[in-house]
């Protein structure tokens, strides 16, 4: 080949650019370039505004894509544009043809950029790494391993008499004759099946309904009363079957104002529950039952929260003996029916759930103590007044009962009794209640001026 003979495997000579073209020309179309490859900014955040800023232009519904710097309209964004011909400085007029690579170098020099390629990846995994630092280790405590330990909680804590009291604590599910049910709480009362409960938990069960009791270990059994009476709005339920655990009765004349106490029952359907308060006071008067009995009660009242469903269920003391069986709760006035605790709970004390819960199992029916009189609900001042008149045929001082054989007489003012002040009919009502038949208690009592103290035997009634 001859020097005249063009080189046919020789790089093309590129083209030349005229010499003509202006420098700010070229200078505008490279800005240009760079800013059409350069990543397109994040939109700035609108102003949190109720309208258009003045001067600015409302933002469109749909956002708009960015289109960069330059003005250029066109393709998208993402697209690169070109910016202009490059301006490469011109060749020798006698330069010397251009080399040709054979294959053994390109493979050569292919192989060198693979290793160092992976030498460079490995290179700076290994620098990433050292720079980093070790990983975190989270490293959090956790509970001692002690397999050998028991974990008992100590005597008189809560959890302890929880757990020696909840075995023996029932709930019960309530059929009425019209398909309507109810629940509520009960206890064990003996190993032979004997259970005790509110009245007015288990009534419509009793008249034509169904009871059902579901144990502490979820075993359901069928309840038949054994008697219930709705002054005392007490019932003592037995199931067949035996090996129970009973909780034991304590002496609620012991209790005073403080003591801790807990609360066991089955509230909204919700077994096995236990709150846990205080004695908030003692003889509150308060009348239980449902809409067609009442019951006055000579209630220990406790803070321990008693919602609808805990009726029946036992209020235990720091031994785990049952002092009282919660049947009562207060609600704000105005409040149709009760919708949950508010701190003011109400139970009846336990040693007169022993005596009703004794007549009941061996007579089936219970008795209550009177005095013979009758009260004017309508009198407001000191004391409680007996009726002056008959109300509905029935003579305000009972003949020969035992207020008219203490000398008791109509018109007369009850100031105390046994030394308590009375100042409601409901007060001297539970006070008598809490007493039994054949007791005597001592009243002071107020005739026109003069003041005495009269001591009345009381007698029994029979319970509806």
């Amino acid at each position: 080949m001859t020097a005249d003979e063009p080189d046919l495997f020789a790089a093309p000579e590129p083209s030349r650019a005229p010499r003509s073209a202006s420098p700010t020309a070229g200078s505008s179309a490279s800005s240009a370039a760079t800013a059409a490859t350069a990543p397109v900014p994040p939109p700035p955040a609108r102003p949190a505004s109720h309208g258009p800023t003045a001067g600015a232009a409302a933002a469109p519904a749909v956002p708009l894509v960015p289109a960069g710097t330059g003005g250029r309209s066109g393709p998208p964004s993402h697209e690169v544009f070109p910016a202009g011909p490059q301006q490469p400085a011109p060749a020798p007029a006698s330069a010397a043809p251009r080399a040709r690579l054979g294959a053994g170098p390109v493979a050569l020099v292919l192989a060198l950029a693979l290793v160092a390629g992976f030498a460079g990846g490995y290179a700076g995994d290994r620098v990433a790494r050292s720079t980093a630092g070790p990983a975190p280790v989270a490293n959090l405590p956790v509970a001692a391993d002690d397999d050998a330990a028991d974990p008992s909680r100590p005597a008189g804590s809560v959890a302890a008499i929880a757990a020696d009291v909840l075995p023996s604590v029932v709930s019960f599910e309530v059929t009425a004759s019209d398909g309507s049910g109810s629940s509520g709480s009960g206890f064990v009362l003996r190993e032979d099946g004997y259970l005790l409960t509110n009245n007015h938990v288990v009534a419509a069960g009793a008249e034509g309904g169904e009871i059902v009791v579901v144990l502490a270990d979820g075993s359901e059994h069928d309840g038949e009363v054994v008697g219930r009476t709705s002054d005392y709005d007490l019932a003592v339920v037995r199931i067949d079957v035996d090996g129970l655990t009973p909780l034991v009765l304590g002496d609620s004349d012991d209790v005073v104002v403080g003591d801790a106490v807990l609360a066991v029952g089955a509230p909204l359907g919700l077994d096995s529950t236990v709150t846990s308060g205080i004695v908030s006071a003692l003889h509150r008067p308060v009348q239980a039952g449902d809409q067609a009995t009442t019951a006055f009660i000579d209630a220990i009242q406790t803070d321990a929260a008693i919602n609808p469903g805990n009726s029946g269920g036992p209020l235990v003391d720091a031994d785990g003996e049952v002092v009282g069986i919660n049947s009562a709760i207060a609600q704000p006035p105005g409040a149709l029916q009760a919708t949950g605790s508010i701190g003011l709970g109400f139970a009846i004390p336990a040693n007169q759930a022993r005596t009703t819960a004794e007549q009941l199992i061996e007579t089936g029916s219970a008795t209550y103590p009177v005095i013979g009189v009758l009260l004017d609900s309508g009198y407001s001042g000191v004391g409680v007044k007996v009726a002056d008149d008959a109300q509905e045929g029935v003579a305000p001082v009972t003949p020969d009962g035992p207020a008219d054989l203490a000398g008791v007489r109509p018109g007369d003012l009850i100031l105390e009794i046994d030394g308590r002040p009375v100042s409601q009919s409901d007060e001297l009502i539970v006070a008598i209640r809490a007493r039994q038949p054949g007791d005597a208690v001592t009243l002071t009592v107020r005739t026109g001026e003069e003041t005495r103290e009269v001591r009345v035997v009381l007698q029994e009634s029979q319970s509806d």
